[in-house]
C-alpha cells in the first residue's frame, strides 16, 4: 500500500514540477483560459463594427464648406461677410485640391473649408464646370487627409454605398444605401451628366460630399436629390456624379481652368427597335440624329436629321451617352470619322470637332454633342 502511495505522490510531484517550469519559462501560457473568450469578443466586435473601417478611411477627407457674401445691414453700413451657403467637399489630393458642387460656391465672395480635425481654411477657386455642376477649390495646408480612390472600381447596381456630408449643418453624417441605377441622364438642366442613382439619404448640405463603397473608396460626389414637384419631396432617389467622370473634369479644371469639350452640334436619341430591325441593325448599335445645328460642324459635313450614327473612328457606338463622352473628349480642331446609315445605305463623313462652349454661345438649343 505504501508503495502505491509513493508512486502517486511521485507522479503528482513530477507533474507540478513540469507545470511550474512551463509557467516560469513560457509566460504566454499563463491565463490561457481567457484566450478563447478574448477571440470571441474580437470576432463579435468585428460584426458590430459594420462599415466603420470604410468610414474611418474616407470621412476625414470629407469637409464642410461655407460660402460667404458681402452684405449690408443697412444702406449706411459697410458691407460685411455673412454666411449664405452650405455644402460639403472632398479632399482629392495632398496638394489641397477640394472637389465640391458648383452650386455650393458659384456666387460666393469667400469660401471657407472646415476640416474634421478642427482646421478652418480659406479656399481659392480653381475652376468650375456648369455642365456637371462641379467645382475645384484649393486650400493651403499640410498633412491633409485624402480620400481613397480606385479607378479600377466599376459601380454596379446593388453595390452598397455610404454617403458622407454635413446635412443642415448638424455635423458630419453618414447614411447608407445601395446603387439603384447607373447611367442616369436627363435629370439635370443640361441633361449631360451620367449620374449614379442611390437610395442613400441626401439632404441640403450633403451636396459635394462623398459617396463611398464598403472599402472606403470614392464612388462619386453627391450632387442632388430628386423632387417630383416644387412642393413634393421624394425619398430614396438621390444622385451622384461617378468618380471616373469627376476625375476627368477635375484634371481639366486644374490644367485649363475650364473643361474643354468637343462638340459636333447634333441632337440624338435611341433607335426605335422596329426601325432597327427593318434596317438590319441592333437597336443598341447606334443613335438616331434628331437635330442638326445650322452651320455647325455636323451640318457643314453633310449630316442630316434622321441619319443613324453607327460608328465614330470605326468604333461602334452603343448609345447616346457613349457618343456624348467620345465626342466630348476630342480636342476642338481635331477631325473624326463618322459612319452613318441613310435611307438604307451606309456613308462616312469627316467632321471637324468644335468647342462645346463656343457652340453653346452661338445657339443654346444645339449644345449636346
Amino acid at each position: 500500500m505504501s508503495s502505491a502511495l509513493r508512486y502517486i505522490f511521485k507522479s503528482v510531484a513530477i507533474g507540478l514540477f513540469i507545470a511550474i517550469f512551463l509557467l516560469i519559462f513560457f509566460p504566454q501560457l499563463r491565463n490561457n483560459h481567457e484566450l478563447p473568450f478574448a477571440d470571441q469578443i474580437e470576432t463579435y466586435s468585428g460584426q458590430v463594427d459594420g462599415y466603420s473601417s470604410a468610414v474611418r478611411r474616407a470621412a476625414p477627407a470629407v469637409v464642410n464648406i461655407y460660402s460667404q457674401n458681402y452684405q449690408r445691414s443697412n444702406i449706411n453700413s459697410p458691407p460685411e461677410l455673412r454666411p449664405t451657403g452650405l455644402g460639403s467637399g472632398i479632399i482629392m489630393s495632398e496638394k489641397g485640391y477640394v472637389l465640391t458642387n458648383m452650386h455650393v460656391v458659384e456666387e460666393a465672395d469667400q469660401v471657407l473649408v472646415a476640416l474634421q480635425d478642427g482646421r478652418l481654411l480659406t479656399a481659392q477657386m480653381i475652376g468650375a464646370d456648369k455642365v456637371t455642376d462641379l467645382a475645384v477649390l484649393q486650400i493651403d495646408a499640410e498633412n491633409l487627409p485624402v480620400i481613397p480612390q480606385n479607378p479600377a472600381y466599376s459601380p454596379k447596381v446593388g453595390d452598397l454605398v455610404l454617403a458622407i456630408g454635413n446635412p443642415y449643418n448638424i455635423g458630419q453624417t453618414v447614411t447608407q444605401g445601395i446603387i439603384s441605377a447607373t447611367g442616369r441622364t436627363g435629370i439635370s438642366s443640361t441633361g449631360r451628366q451620367d449620374f449614379l442613382q442611390t437610395d442613400a439619404a441626401i439632404n441640403r448640405g450633403n451636396s459635394g460630399g462623398a459617396l463611398i463603397n464598403s472599402r472606403g473608396e470614392m464612388v462619386g460626389i453627391n450632387t442632388s436629390a430628386f423632387h417630383v414637384t416644387q412642393s413634393l419631396d421624394s425619398y430614396g432617389i438621390s444622385f451622384a456624379v461617378p468618380y471616373l467622370l469627376v476625375a476627368r473634369i477635375m484634371d481639366s479644371l486644374i490644367k485649363d481652368g475650364r473643361v474643354i469639350r468637343g462638340s459636333i452640334g447634333v441632337l440624338g436619341g435611341p433607335i426605335n427597335p422596329v426601325m432597327a430591325k427593318l434596317w438590319g441593325i441592333e437597336a443598341q448599335q447606334g443613335i438616331m440624329i434628331t437635330g442638326v445645328m445650322p452651320d455647325g460642324p455636323a451640318d457643314l459635313a453633310g449630316m442630316r436629321t434622321s441619319d443613324v450614327m453607327l460608328a465614330i473612328n470605326d468604333l461602334p457606338v452603343s448609345g447616346v451617352s457613349d457618343v456624348l463622352d467620345r465626342v466630348a473628349e476630342v480636342r476642338p480642331g481635331e477631325k473624326i470619322s463618322v459612319k452613318l446609315l441613310r435611307d438604307g445605305a451606309q456613308l462616312e463623313l469627316t467632321i471637324e470637332v468644335a468647342d462645346f462652349d463656343v457652340l453653346r454661345q452661338q445657339q443654346a438649343t444645339f449644345s449636346e454633342y
